[in-house]
């Protein structure tokens, strides 16, 4: 079924707005990398193709960022959560919602007015499979097009101008009855445009596909599963750790035709270096959950992937989790970095802070390993990654037999697992300051009970196989969260912050020596470069969306989406969770009664993030609000 949208516009007076519609393709890239590489812009929804999160203007610093005000705001008018942030492109600024994943341009020059809104008509079926809320990280812009990736996995390039629709293109191989949805920010790249897909908890086998920016039209398409003519991999050219990955390596270690169904979505950042022409990126968990049911490594769930942006083609790819026991997805940001330090080399790097508690350093030109470290310490699942080239575990990490989620080939309860589920840091991006070399990461400090059980597929249905419970880690600080920067050349942390709640929000670094991130109880943060708090102010629901900052008119100022949501925020947004119910649970938790048939339910709830996330609802609810902040006039 074709999706239909409409949009009302007015005539577009910002005048700032650059377009690209009557450049050719071949410069749709030079324009947006113009664009990009303007600070006062924030036109890709990573600020640049290197993920680095990072903004040169310096208005904002240590000392006068404690004057920030409220400047305006904005509601979505939708009540989920609110991940991404807003594009600015000279003046005017794109700001998108979760399901029905409304889009609205607004006009800087006069106090945010709508210039146009589109609003896609959609199956509401859709919302049901959606994993973990029904949140959209974000618009792209190309060409004079912005393109957003609905939930319904509808691509539409909408005018950027008027808000009509250039073009549309179902990216689902069905009409959604194997359960693919779209939750990712697009990437636009040289001539096309880059998508991913989710549903791996319904068993849809990943991809990404390459559309081309003009008209919509497919260019190429990867699998993270399959044959090599699916996956796009040279079996003698592409390489895993310096050696050639083989015949069909997407296919041998998966049992029988298990990879048909084998998870491995790409719902996920993006980067891309132009130098080397490479796209990076990263795929998620193997279906089932249940890791009994699938013998293997899985290859290539879990996997930082390497292609050739023109044809797709694989240069080099690692597998982080081998045999993911404990749906450690390794879908987040691959931030790209030039003459990172090494051991008194320079090495041009990717940086990639995974689910499973570990942060890979890795040359991004071959996918050499330089670093893997834990960048929580209570990490417990593996006690390390191997890094020696001659052992056969290179690469490897060292599993904890304790905290295996399957004993003797047999389901078992395994508990006290570290991090849980949704990992040491889930998609909220971090940020990388190149003045100071470090790399600034919010966190969660969340372990898990986790209980796989025998699951069949059935196209459309849950393929989710195992039941979790999570809870703030054991004999820590308390909280659920911190706020870290962290020496990727060392593997070490510089400093770490507490937090209450895990940090789901993407970071911000600045050339004012200020970077921020916001909190799940709705609070924007500003620290300075060695973690001293300087700024707070708590928006009016808890904060999932990344911060960004941009200048109009000659002054700075810093916008991030606040409502409650996804993963952690799921009990709220999805209303699966009573304040009665929050504190059952909390008592349950704390040991005051044993926990009732009931409260077990609220606790594994949510794929397990309800109970852990309960005491949320002391602090924060429900809302759907941009807001902007600016130093006094």
């Amino acid at each position: 079924m074709r999706t239909l949208g409409k949009s009302i516009y007015l005539p577009l007076t910002a005048a700032g707005l650059l377009t690209a519609a009557s450049f050719g393709n071949a410069l749709a890239n030079d324009e947006l990398t113009k664009l990009a590489s303007d600070p006062k812009n924030w036109a890709m929804p990573t600020g640049d193709y290197a993920n680095q999160r990072y903004s040169k203007l310096n208005q904002i610093t240590k000392e006068n960022v404690k004057d920030l005000q409220v400047k305006w705001t904005f509601s979505t008018g939708v009540l989920r959560g609110h991940e991404g942030g807003p594009l600015v492109i000279g003046d005017v600024m794109y700001v998108h919602a979760p399901f029905p994943n409304t889009v609205y341009a607004l006009d800087l020059n006069n106090d945010g007015k709508i210039l146009w809104k589109y609003e896609p008509k959609q199956d509401p079926n859709v919302i049901a499979i959606m994993c973990c809320d029904t949140v959209n990280r974000g618009v792209a812009y190309g060409d004079g097009k912005i393109i957003l990736n609905q939930a319904d996995t509808t691509v539409v390039a909408l005018d950027a101008k008027t808000g009509k629709v250039v073009w549309s293109v179902k990216n689902a191989e069905t009409d959604g009855s194997k359960g693919e949805s779209g939750t990712a920010a697009p990437m636009v790249f040289k001539d096309k445009v880059l998508i991913g897909v989710s549903g791996a908890e319904y068993g849809v086998r990943g991809w990404i596909a390459a559309y081309n920016l003009k008209d919509g039209s497919l260019a190429w398409k990867g699998y993270s599963t399959g044959p090599d003519d699916a996956t796009l991999m040279d079996p003698e050219k592409t390489t895993h750790l310096g050696k050639p990955v083989g015949k069909d390596s997407g296919i041998n270690t998966w049992e029988g035709e298990q990879w048909k169904t084998g998870g491995g979505t790409t719902w996920g950042w993006f980067s891309y270096d132009p130098k080397l022409n490479l796209v990076y990126y990263g795929t998620g968990n193997p279906s089932t959950w249940n890791p009994v049911q699938r013998p293997g490594d899985n290859r290539w769930s879990m996997t930082i992937f390497a292609r050739d942006a023109d044809t797709g083609m694989a240069k080099w790819v690692y597998q982080m989790t081998p045999h993911d026991e404990w749906d450690y997805d390794g879908v987040n940001e691959m931030i790209l970095v030039d003459g990172m330090d090494i051991n008194g080399q320079k090495r041009d790097v990717l940086v990639h802070f995974d689910r499973n508690g570990f942060a890979y350093t890795m040359d991004r030109a071959n996918g050499e390993l330089l670093v893997a470290k834990k960048y929580d310490p209570t990490v417990n699942w593996a006690t390390e990654v191997v890094m020696d080239p001659k052992s056969k575990e290179y690469g490897r990490p060292q599993v904890v037999a304790q905290y295996s989620t399957q004993q003797n080939g047999e389901d078992v309860n395994s508990t006290g697992i570290c991090p849980a589920a949704l990992g040491t840091k889930d998609q909220q991006p971090a940020a990388y300051s190149p003045k100071t070399g470090l790399f600034y990461v919010p966190t969660n400090h969340v372990c898990m009970d986790y209980e796989p059980y025998r699951v069949g597929y059935t196209a459309g249905q849950a393929y989710v196989g195992a039941t979790v419970a999570m809870y703030p880690t054991p004999g820590s600080h308390g909280g659920m969260g911190n706020f870290i920067a962290w020496d990727a050349a060392k593997g070490e942390i510089v400093w770490s912050k507490p937090e209450q709640f895990s940090v789901w929000s993407g970071a911000l670094a600045t050339d004012g020596d200020v970077v921020f991130y916001g909190t799940l109880e709705g609070y924007i943060k500003a620290v300075d470069t060695e973690g001293k708090e300087l700024y707070k102010f708590k928006t009016p629901s808890g904060i999932i969306g990344n911060i960004n900052t941009f200048e109009h008119k000659g002054k700075q100022y810093v916008a991030v989406l606040s409502g409650v949501g996804g993963w952690a925020g799921i009990g709220l947004a999805g209303g699966l969770l009573g304040a009665e119910g929050a504190a059952a649970w909390q008592q349950a938790v704390a040991g005051q009664n044993a926990p009732t048939d009931q409260e077990k339910a609220i606790s594994t709830a949510g794929l397990g993030a309800v109970g852990g996330y309960a005491a949320l609802a002391d602090y924060t609810t429900l809302g759907g609000q941009l807001t902007v902040f600016g130093l006094p006039d």
